[in-house]
């Protein structure tokens, strides 16, 4: 009767060639992972390829600061409640 979910016996020839292709398969996946972390973490060439998007992102963010800024100055420092009081009287 034959034996179910027993591998074939291997001999040491064939276990050292398959840790060699192994260990070759794992170097290249290495250099491959490698190469794509540098590709992905290169943040000059992200910028390169965003140029517009981020141009545009930067300048609504300063817009929009700016006028937090400015807003939030004139709560602070009265000149709104100088043209309230004006326009009141």
């Amino acid at each position: 009767m034959p034996e179910t979910g027993t591998p074939p016996a291997r001999t040491p020839d064939e276990i050292r060639a398959s840790i060699e292709q192994n260990r070759q398969e794992l170097g290249t996946s290495l250099v491959r992972l490698r190469d794509e972390v540098s590709h992905l973490t290169d943040w000059r060439a992200q910028v390169r390829r965003n140029r517009e998007p981020l141009t545009v992102a930067a300048a609504t963010a300063g817009f929009v600061l700016a006028g937090g800024i400015g807003g939030a100055g004139s709560l602070l420092f009265g000149r709104g409640r100088r043209r309230r009081r004006r326009a009141g009287r």
